[in-house]
């Protein structure tokens, strides 16, 4: 207990001025650990594949940032960061699912992997698609935190879809 009092104590010491990340670090903290519960609760591995795709995109963006607070520059870094943080997923849950692939259209993949890839996909669209709105928009924001609205609407309404309509 007392190194609980001890840590706690530290953490709200050391508390030194914020960077401007793409999400707050409390929403992906948030969201990594709900996955688990999630999916102890059965919610459908295909709903919980899709957050851990746009969870993994978004560590991509901090990895990036990360490279360039750190003046990495490489030919290619971008797209090379946000693949390999995207297929980190298959690490997280690699002793947990089987991989069992399926013909899904004209892919011959596991549906918890297709789901990751659209949630990835999704959440890269919604922050593209912020910074086309926010452009238009005179370089404002339409309303306060819309950056964090913007993919949390598009991922629910997904979600909503993909539990009445499975892969």
């Amino acid at each position: 207990m007392k190194f609980l009092m001890l840590l706690f104590l530290s953490l709200f010491t050391n508390i030194t001025a914020a960077f401007a990340n793409p999400a707050c670090v409390v929403c992906t903290v948030a969201i990594g650990a709900s996955l688990e519960i999630a999916r102890k609760l059965g919610i459908s591995d295909n709903i919980v594949g899709l957050w851990a795709g746009a969870l993994f995109a978004l560590l991509g963006y901090w990895l990036i940032l990360w490279f360039d607070k750190k003046n990495w520059h490489f030919r290619g870094r971008n797209p090379i960061l946000m693949i390999s943080s995207i297929a980190m997923i298959g690490f997280i849950y690699m002793g947990e699912l089987v991989y069992s692939p399926q013909i899904i259209g004209f892919l011959y993949i596991d549906q918890f992997l297709l789901a990751s890839l659209c949630g990835a996909g999704l959440y890269i669209f919604s922050q593209k698609f912020y910074a086309f709105m926010k452009k238009r928009n005179n370089g404002h924001a339409h309303f306060p935190f819309e950056k964090v609205v913007l993919p949390l609407a598009l991922l629910f309404v997904v979600s909503f879809i993909l539990d009445f309509y499975s892969l």
